[in-house]
């Protein structure tokens, strides 16, 4: 019996991050974070999203587009446990997995029919922009939430956050609307776990300008902005 099956996109997802440096880690540990999921006019039927603003929130499962790779490899290293620490890839959610699919949970912000497309804005994505949609599923608090359980190696970092200087004439080059969010992004370290030099500056891109950066200690401040 064969049970391969090909699935594809319904949905896109359009954030402020061209590429992988800077995305939150998790879902939801940057709520300021603003996105679209744009359906593809086949997916876009009105009746398909009846109901779907009583949830507060929403599972995604996508594709790990730009982590595609041949091969696999049984175990990870967490960018957490300092990069060079190898799990099992089923206790991790690296990207780097057997199928390239991803989990993730969001806030509902609203939901829109723009051209007989279906646009849902959502707050709390840890995604590329454009990272392929397989699906949208409601997240449901009394069997999704687990208040009591474990979460290993994950919950050292929990709580972790930087300090951020963001110099007044840097910050007014940010439109207004984008900058709490880049604050929060900021602050929630973009650097791999591994990288502790005072003296580097790292450059992230966002809603369209390079911000240059350094970090000493627990403090991160912005050296440049420029618009791309």
């Amino acid at each position: 019996m064969d049970n391969e099956r090909i699935i594809s996109p319904i949905a896109y997802i359009r954030t402020d991050f061209p590429d992988k440096f800077g995305v939150p880690r998790q879902s939801g540990r940057v709520d300021s974070l603003a996105g679209e999921i744009v359906f593809l006019p086949e997916y876009s039927a009105p009746e398909a999203f009846r109901g779907i603003e009583e949830f507060s929130h929403l599972w995604l499962i996508f594709d790990f587009s730009l982590a595609h790779r041949e091969g696999f490899s049984p175990t990870v290293r967490p960018p957490r446990l300092g990069g060079n620490t190898r799990v099992g890839v089923f206790a991790s959610r690296s990207p780097f997995r057997p199928n390239s699919i991803g989990l993730s949970s969001v806030k509902l912000d609203g939901v829109e029919f723009r051209d007989g497309v279906a646009v849902l804005r959502v707050k709390g994505a840890d995604l590329v922009d454009n990272t392929p949609i397989y699906d949208v599923k409601p997240y449901i608090p009394y069997s999704d939430s687990h208040p009591d359980a474990l979460g290993s190696y994950s919950d050292i970092h929990a709580d972790y956050s930087l300090d951020v200087v963001f110099p007044d004439d840097l910050l007014d080059i940010i439109p207004e609307s984008k900058r709490r969010a880049l604050t929060d992004t900021l602050s929630d370290d973009p650097r791999p776990s591994y990288q502790e030099d005072a003296e580097r500056e790292y450059v992230m891109s966002f809603a369209g300008f390079d911000i240059g950066f350094r970090v000493k200690n627990k403090t991160l401040t912005v050296t440049s902005v420029k618009k791309l």
